[in-house]
């Protein structure tokens, strides 16, 4: 099967573009998305995912307003045109490449939006995610994280918000396959570790990714510097030697108790030939990532729905359990300060099953 895009010089196998290069279920491509403010007065969200193997490609989309997280979601088959990444309601679209995209929602399910985010860092290519369990990959993927801002609007019911000046937000796109070979094992306590850090300070982009197993080892780690950029071009946001790799980046994590939340956090990055960089964070506003898909129990990512199809729900974040396994995994907007900067960050938790120097044993005990 052809697309146009075979005409061009990008051919990473002697296949065609369009013949997925694994036949895991867990084959994906992804964008995401956030936007806030530093006080947490705004928070939103947007996923599009495509699942070649399974046929599918969804979307989703949530913003968080005076404590209620409204959530649209969009599903339909995915045709062998995968450049057309509408689903629904729901529009990602490259305006340019590594510079600008824009997002829209139709407003069929009583939220829209228009929103654009355009780039203000390089792109940092995380090292690739390897995973394996008794010798079968569970998890290979690449991802690129980059620091921006929006500009536009969101409506919620008739309200109609504003988006720009003071609205930073943070991307990642990534690829490859998650959730292993979908063959049939022994059943087991479900175990990950991960926080995901992107922080904005006056001058500079700080960013540190973790997976831990139980006892606490690493088996991925990568921590990252990079000067914020006011509007770059293209060859600016892709020259590597803009991002300094840490050589070390240390997570020290608070958890409130009776949860999996953070109440607090530091981070240390150790860097080559320079002084350390130690951030510290404190909450202001909790995101639920089931809203756009995370561990959603009907609306999870690549599940299929049919050839089309859209839902809307809210949270109330106040009421939101804990303990529920749907619930574990939140993005949090944190005011960050180095001492002498101060700046946002997004900090990022999903911690299910054993971990040791949490103190957690079962699958979503909370902290003492």
């Amino acid at each position: 099967m052809l697309h146009p895009a075979d005409d061009l010089p990008l051919h990473p196998t002697p296949a065609p573009l369009l013949h997925p290069l694994s036949d895991s279920p867990g084959l994906y491509d992804r964008y995401f998305h956030n936007g806030f403010t530093a006080d947490g007065s705004l928070f939103f969200a947007v996923a599009l995912g495509v699942y070649p193997n399974r046929q599918v490609m969804d979307a989703s989309f949530s913003v968080v307003l005076n404590g209620v997280q409204h959530n649209v979601r969009s599903s339909r088959r995915c045709s062998t045109d995968r450049t057309n990444t509408v689903v629904g309601g729901i529009a990602v679209s490259v305006v340019e490449p590594m510079l600008e995209h824009r997002v829209t929602v139709d407003g069929a399910q009583g939220v829209s939006a228009d929103l654009v985010w355009r780039a203000g860092s390089p792109v940092i290519e995380e090292p690739r995610f390897t995973r394996l369990v008794d010798g079968r990959p569970i998890l290979d993927y690449t991802r690129i994280t980059q620091f921006g801002s929006w500009s536009g609007w969101i409506e919620v019911d008739g309200d109609r918000l504003g988006v720009g000046g003071d609205t930073l937000g943070c991307r990642d796109r990534s690829w490859g396959v998650r959730g292993g070979s979908g063959l049939p094992g022994p059943a087991s306590v479900p175990q990950f570790h991960w926080l995901w850090v992107p922080t904005i300070l006056e001058d500079l982009c700080a960013h540190v990714a973790v997976n831990e197993d139980g006892d606490g080892r690493a088996w991925h780690r990568s921590g990252a510097i990079t000067a914020r950029l006011g509007s770059p071009s293209l060859d600016e946001v892709l020259d590597d030697s803009r991002v300094r790799r840490t050589t070390h980046s240390e997570v020290d994590v608070v958890w409130t108790p009776g949860t999996r939340w953070m109440s607090s956090a530091t981070v240390r990055h150790e860097q080559w030939r320079d002084d350390p960089i130690e951030v510290d964070y404190t909450p202001v506003l909790r995101f639920q990532m089931s809203g756009i898909g995370y561990l959603h129990p009907e609306w999870g990512h690549g599940s299929w729905h049919g050839e089309a199809a859209e839902t809307r729900d809210a949270i109330v974040l106040a009421d939101v359990d804990p303990a529920d396994p749907t619930m574990v995994h939140v993005q949090q907007v944190c005011r960050a300060s180095t001492g002498d900067r101060s700046g946002v960050g997004v900090f990022e938790q999903l911690v299910i099953g054993p971990h040791a120097p949490s103190g957690f044993m079962g699958l979503t005990d909370g902290a003492a």
